[in-house]
């Protein structure tokens, strides 16, 4: 494991530990004098020693470490942590008990099913079709590079894209039971969908990020002068005339709070809603993370309500928060959103389907130690808080 700071320039804030020395050599105990008899025995220009003394010093030490972990919680730290290597096993719903007994396993590799949340194997199969091409994806992205993948497939499976899936790394794919290879007609292309009417409504406050949307819906329709790329409403008010008669439209929120009731009816009855950052989503809707950046980080997430989809970026649409608005691929990036492939899964041939290598590792995202740190902030604050009360009272004549 490795320690790393993304901000080391806030470490500039340790200057501030002069100021609890300071204070203590200011604060320290004064010296009264007393007149006794024997002084006039004394000389009158005595030569006292000078030498720096700390008063307190627990209190002073406690406050030192305060101010060192707030300039180090500012400096961001991250923990590269060893990553787990472990061969990763997916098994896909279908195979067999025996089947899988009989392969020759790692004894110490990480075993689940090839289902959604990648249950543990121990657990009883799922029995609903599964995206398997999608799901292999994900654990490519999600495993370090290098890890092996053992992949345990049935002959023929429901659930795969129109392309063979390309992967990081070389899997291990195996076939459990022997069967006549089904002959797969070459995919023909699916037909491109015509980009989506963008409906925006905002209010004053986020009249600035309206012209990202507009700009991703201008790209969408460039050289198709008879359709308008978005129409954009500076008001929160009347939405129940404002939303499309259409469901295919898609309408982007950017008001803080509470969704309008009316929106939320339109989206179960089959639309498309993209809210901002600020606004919050039904108490009982539970949303997935559907589009992430370089760094792994969530920008949307995304869940179905009724017949339509609620979707709800997680940065507001400024370029300080969110940098994929001015990356060139935001309009595409944006309408892969609003617009998912409508592919249904079909069936596959395990040995015509296996994964391709060659496709690009995803970094892994470090542990962030910054919650850690405000933990270990407030108990020194607590303690911190003690001492000076009991100091206090101690002084207290």
């Amino acid at each position: 494991m490795s320690f790393a700071l993304l901000l080391p320039a806030a470490l500039a804030a340790l200057a501030a530990l002069l100021l609890p020395l300071l204070i203590h050599l200011a604060r320290r105990s004064e010296q009264r004098p007393t007149d006794f008899a024997a002084l006039r025995w004394l000389r009158q220009k005595p030569r006292p020693r000078h030498r720096i003394r700390f008063d307190e010093w627990p209190l002073l030490l406690l406050r030192l470490l305060l101010l060192a972990l707030l300039a180090l919680w500012l400096a961001r730290p991250v923990l590269h942590g060893a990553p787990d290597r472990r061969p990763y096993v997916a098994v896909m719903p279908g195979v067999a008990q025996d089947a899988i007994d009989r392969q020759a396993l790692p004894p110490q590799a990480r075993r689940h099913w090839l289902a959604t949340d990648f249950p543990a194997l121990e657990t009883p199969a799922p029995t609903d079709t599964q995206p398997i091409s999608s799901l292999l994806r994900q654990i490519d992205a999600e495993l370090a590079e290098g890890v092996p993948l053992i992949v345990l497939a049935t002959a023929q499976y429901d659930g795969a894209d129109a392309q063979r899936p390309r992967l990081s790394r070389e899997v291990d794919w195996r076939i459990t039971e022997g069967a006549t290879p089904v002959t797969m007609p070459a995919p023909r292309p699916a037909p491109q969908p015509a980009p989506p009417r963008l409906r925006i409504h905002a209010d004053h406050a986020q009249a600035a990020s309206v012209r990202y949307l507009r700009a991703a819906a201008i790209a969408w329709h460039a050289g198709d002068d008879d359709v308008a790329p978005a129409d954009a409403s500076y008001t929160l008010h009347g939405i129940d005339d404002a939303l499309p008669g259409d469901a295919r439209e898609v309408v982007a929120w950017l008001g803080a709070g509470s969704l309008p009731p009316a929106l939320l009816r339109w989206v179960e009855a089959g639309g498309t809603a993209l809210i901002e950052a600020g606004a919050s989503l039904p108490d009982d809707t539970t949303a997935a993370p559907l589009w992430r950046d370089v760094a792994g980080e969530t920008l949307a997430e995304g869940a179905t309500r009724g017949q339509g989809r609620l979707l709800r970026l997680t940065r507001p649409l400024q370029p300080q928060a969110m940098p994929a608005l001015l990356e060139a691929d935001f309009p595409q990036r944006l309408q892969a959103l609003l617009q998912p492939a409508q592919a249904a899964p079909s069936r596959a041939d395990a040995r015509a389907h296996a994964p391709l290598a060659g496709a690009r590792a995803f970094p892994q995202s470090p542990r962030d130690l910054q919650p850690w740190l405000a933990l270990l902030i407030a108990l020194a604050f607590a303690a911190e808080r003690w001492l000076a009360t009991r100091a206090r009272r101690g002084a207290a004549p």
